[in-house]
C-alpha cells in the first residue's frame, strides 16, 4: 500500500508516515513495528513479505518524529512525544488494541507506550534496546559508550546559521550500518543504506532532525523505575552479536518488569543489533508464537474504536 501520511494534532500538529502491506482486517490482532535511530518503516519490509505473519497479524510501522517523511513544525521533541504521536495515529485509524514491536530506540518507546496506554497494549517486544539511559550501570554491564561518538556530533549539528548544503557524511553512515547491521553487510545493501540516510537528512531540515535524534538518543531518559507499571506481557529478542546493547544488560532489566503476567528474554544466536534484519525468521517465528499465546490473556475489549469516534474526525478535518 506504500506510505500513507496522517495529521494527528500533537506538538501542534504532526504529518505521521505510516505503512500497512495489507488491508486492515478487524479479526486480526495488530503488531505496531517502531524502528530504530536514523532508520524509517522500511526497516520492516522483510516482515512485510512474511506470509505467516501477514496472515495472522496486521502490521503497521511508523516513521517516528525526526525520522523518515514525518515532520511536524516543532524543533524540539522527545521519545515520549514520539510515544503520544503513535497513540494519536492508532486512535485516527480507530485501532484501540495492539502489541508494540521496537528496535533500539524503538524498543525503549514500545515500553512508553505501555505506560501510556496500559489497557491498550497487548504486548511488548523489544529487540536489541535497553531501559535505561546512556549510564555506568549500562556500560558496566557490557553496554556501549556513546559519550565519545554522541558529543562531538551533536556540537557538529548544531550550528549558529542555517546550513542548506547540510548532508551526514559517508563515514558516519558507515558507523550506523556497522552498528545495525555488522561489519560484514553486503556491499549492494551497504551503498543503498547509505544513499537511504543522507537523501533523508538533507539540507536545512536534515540537520535540524539529525540533530534532535541524536540529542534524544544521548540524553534520553531511563524507565528503569516506571518498569513495574508495565502490566502487559514482555518478550525481550536480543542477538548475541549485538554491539550496542548487552545481553547481560537486558536479562537484568527483565527482572524490573514485576508486574507483567510473563517477561522473558530470549537469546538469539548470532543476531545484530538490527534483529529484526539479521534474523527475520528466528524475530518472526517467536513474535507471532507468543502473540497467539498472549492475545487472549488480558480481559477482552473491542480492538477497535467505533468508526465515527469525534476524534477520528478531527484528525481527519486537520488533514485537510
Amino acid at each position: 500500500m506504500g506510505v500513507q501520511i496522517l495529521r494527528v494534532p500533537h506538538l501542534g500538529g504532526i504529518d505521521v508516515a505510516y505503512q500497512m502491506p495489507h488491508v486492515y482486517d478487524r479479526k486480526k490482532p495488530t503488531l505496531l513495528l517502531i524502528h530504530s535511530f536514523m532508520a524509517t518503516s522500511d526497516q520492516y519490509i522483510p516482515q512485510f513479505s512474511n506470509k505467516d505473519l501477514t496472515d495472522a497479524v496486521n502490521l503497521i510501522a511508523v516513521d517516528l518524529l525526526g525520522h523518515g517523511q514525518t515532520r511536524t513544525k516543532s524543533e524540539n521533541y522527545t521519545y515520549w512525544d514520539s510515544a503520544y504521536m503513535l497513540i494519536q495515529l492508532l486512535d485516527a485509524l480507530t485501532i484501540s488494541k495492539f502489541y508494540a514491536l521496537g528496535t533500539s530506540q524503538g524498543g525503549w518507546i514500545a515500553a512508553r507506550l505501555a505506560l501510556l496506554a496500559p489497557t491498550r497494549v497487548q504486548g511488548i517486544f523489544p529487540l536489541g534496546t535497553s531501559m535505561d539511559s546512556e549510564s555506568d550501570r549500562s556500560r558496566n554491564l557490557g553496554c556501549w559508550d556513546l559519550r565519545p561518538i554522541g558529543e562531538p556530533i551533536i556540537r557538529q549539528l548544531t550550528a549558529e546559521a542555517p546550513a542548506p548544503d547540510f548532508g551526514l557524511t559517508e563515514e558516519f553512515c558507515n558507523l550506523l550500518i556497522d552498528l545495525g547491521f555488522g561489519k560484514d553487510v553486503d556491499i549492494a545493501i551497504r551503498q543503498a543504506l547509505i544513499k537511504g540516510v543522507q537523501e533523508n537528512y538533507r539540507h536545512e531540515d536534515g540537520r535540524k532532525r539529525a540533530r534532535m535524534s541524536m540529542i534524544n538518543l544521548s540524553d534520553r531518559d531511563g524507565l528503569h523505575g516506571r518498569l513495574a507499571d508495565v502490566i502487559c506481557p514482555v518478550l525481550w529478542l536480543h542477538g548475541t552479536s549485538d554491539p550496542v546493547y548487552s545481553i547481560a544488560n537486558a536479562e537484568d532489566t527483565i527482572n524490573l518488569f514485576t508486574n507483567s503476567p510473563r517477561a522473558i528474554v530470549q537469546v538469539i544466536q548470532g543476531g545484530q543489533h538490527f534483529l529484526s534484519a539479521s534474523h527475520p525468521a528466528e524475530v518472526d517465528a517467536a513474535v507471532l508464537s507468543f502473540i497467539k499465546e498472549t492475545q487472549f490473556e488480558r480481559p477482552e475489549a473491542p480492538r477497535d474504536l467505533p468508526i465515527d469516534t469525534p476524534l477520528k474526525r478531527l484528525m481527519l478535518n486537520a488533514r485537510s
